[in-house]
C-alpha cells in the first residue's frame, strides 16, 4: 500500500473537510453562489492547494452550485438563495498532486420538516454505504446500501450518474453507482483505492433533463434533489474517511 498517497490525501482531505464546514455554514438567504465559489477558491488557496474542478475541461470555477430540483454540474451564478432553498455545494481540492472529492447539501431556513427527513436519508445512505468500502468487499456491496436506505425511505436514486474513484485524477475507475448493478460484482475493493462514495437523489423521478447552460442537469419532474460525498481510502484493515 502506497502510505505516502494516504499521507498527503489525509492532508488535503482534512482541509477539504473544513472547507466544506465554512462554506455550508456561509449559505444563507441572500448571498449567492458566486459569492460561496469565491469563498471556496479563498479556503482552498489559503490551505495551499488548487481547486480540483477547474482541472476538468471547460470549467471554470472551484465548486459546482445545485439549487432545489438541480443536481449535478450547476454552474456558480448571482441569483441569490431564497429562504426554503435547498442548496448542494459539490467542491474538490488538489494537495500535493492529489485529488479530494466531497458534496452537502443544506437547507435555507426556515426548515421544513419534510426536507429534513429527505436529507437526513442522504446522510444516512452514505454512512451505510462507507460501512461497505473495505477490503475484500465490491462496488456492488457499497451502491446496493446505499438504494436501500434511499428507496426504503420513499425516494429515487439517480442513475445516470455515479461516484468514482480518485487519485492523480479527479475521475477514475471505478464508478460506483447509486443502485446495484450486477457490473459492480466485478469491482473487488483493494487497500490503496481511494473512492469518492455519493449518494445523488430526489424526492420524485431519478429522470433528468440538461438544463441551457450545457452543464447543469436537473430532476425532470422539478423535484427536489440531494446529494453527501465523502472521499475514503482503502486500509489493509478497513478504511479512513478523509472530508468527514
Amino acid at each position: 500500500m502506497n502510505t505516502q498517497k494516504l499521507e498527503l490525501m489525509t492532508i488535503g482531505g482534512q482541509h477539504l473537510g473544513q472547507i466544506k464546514k465554512e462554506l455550508a455554514n456561509a449559505v444563507a438567504a441572500g448571498v449567492t453562489p458566486l459569492e460561496v465559489d469565491a469563498l471556496a477558491d479563498k479556503l482552498i488557496a489559503k490551505a495551499g492547494d488548487t481547486p480540483s474542478f477547474k482541472t476538468v475541461r471547460d470549467y471554470h470555477h472551484a465548486t459546482c452550485i445545485n439549487v432545489n430540483a438541480a443536481v449535478v454540474h450547476g454552474i456558480p451564478n448571482d441569483r441569490p438563495f431564497k429562504q426554503g432553498d435547498l442548496v448542494t455545494i459539490d467542491v474538490g481540492l488538489v494537495h500535493q498532486s492529489w485529488h479530494l472529492d466531497t458534496s452537502l447539501t443544506v437547507q435555507v431556513p426556515p426548515f421544513d420538516p419534510k426536507v429534513t427527513r429527505f436529507l437526513e436519508a442522504g446522510q444516512e445512505a452514505v454512512r451505510e454505504a462507507l460501512k461497505q468500502a473495505l477490503p475484500g468487499k465490491t462496488i456492488y456491496d457499497v451502491s446496493k446500501a446505499m438504494q436501500h436506505v434511499i428507496e426504503v425511505n420513499g425516494y429515487s436514486v439517480i442513475r445516470d450518474l455515479t461516484g468514482h474513484g480518485i487519485g492523480h485524477s479527479l475521475h477514475e475507475d471505478p464508478h460506483i453507482p447509486c443502485y446495484a448493478e450486477s457490473e459492480g460484482k466485478k469491482w473487488v475493493i483493494k487497500p490503496g483505492q481511494a473512492l469518492a462514495v455519493e449518494i445523488m437523489y430526489t424526492m420524485g423521478s431519478h429522470r433528468l433533463k440538461l438544463e441551457s447552460d450545457g452543464w447543469t442537469l436537473s430532476t425532470a419532474d422539478g423535484s427536489l434533489s440531494a446529494m453527501f460525498e465523502e472521499t475514503v481510502f482503502i486500509t489493509e484493515s478497513g478504511q479512513q474517511i478523509l472530508t468527514s
